[in-house]
């Protein structure tokens, strides 16, 4: 399989997690969407869409969205429950995760992270901004509050749903996100962290 991905994407790395956590070998395959080499006529070929995660498989079939490779992926592991109920609440929390936490925190954080130098002092930016990092604190509450009773998000076992809220949660602080008030969400990603196969997100070298 090849993974074709940008090192420092919250989507691209649930992917990268779950794939080095189920032991699946793959070939990562770089693009710098700064540079715009998601844009290309060779991208836009594998994905019209022009944006990564994309996963081709071996038989030449490519799959896109976080989301979608995910639960790909996870079929017939832990990771995605055989309970008609738990999967369901599972695709739950990952449309979530796409709706209410990503667009807020993730955005959030590219536009600090790559594009502070450019955009501070700008007023309709910040006050962007702002709104963003209310919407995301938003989230965070809602997670803070399940996770007061639970240490996952679904069935008491690490799932794919923990996989893509701790993307861009455990980088959240990148966004301008303090987590400090939050001491469920701030466990959770510890026990996250300590799953066995956990890699950090800026980890490029994988067993092709």
């Amino acid at each position: 399989m090849k993974l074709y991905d940008f090192l420092e994407s919250g989507n691209g790395y649930k992917c990268r997690l779950l794939l080095s956590q189920l032991g699946r070998p793959f070939e990562l395959v770089l693009l710098d969407i700064l540079r715009g080499e998601t844009r290309t006529p060779d991208f836009l070929a594998r994905n019209p869409n022009g944006r990564i995660p994309l996963l081709e498989l071996d038989d030449g079939r490519r799959l896109v969205e976080s989301g979608a490779i995910l639960l790909y992926l996870a079929e017939g592991t832990p990771f995605l429950p055989d309970d008609p109920f738990a999967r369901a609440e599972v695709c739950q929390w990952l449309f979530f995760e796409q709706y209410s936490h990503e667009p807020n925190i993730a955005v959030a954080r590219f536009w600090r992270h790559f594009q502070w130098a450019e955009r501070a002092g700008d007023p309709y930016w910040e006050r962007a901004l702002a709104e963003r990092q209310a919407q995301g604190r938003a989230a965070l509450e809602v997670m803070e509050t399940h996770l007061q009773s639970r240490d996952f998000f679904v069935d008491e076992r690490y799932t794919i749903a923990d996989v893509a809220l701790y993307a861009y949660t455990h980088v959240a602080d990148e966004g301008g996100f303090d987590l400090a008030p939050h001491r469920a969400v701030r466990a959770w990603l510890d026990r996250v962290a300590d799953q066995p196969g956990h890699v950090p997100i800026t980890q490029a070298d994988f067993d092709a």
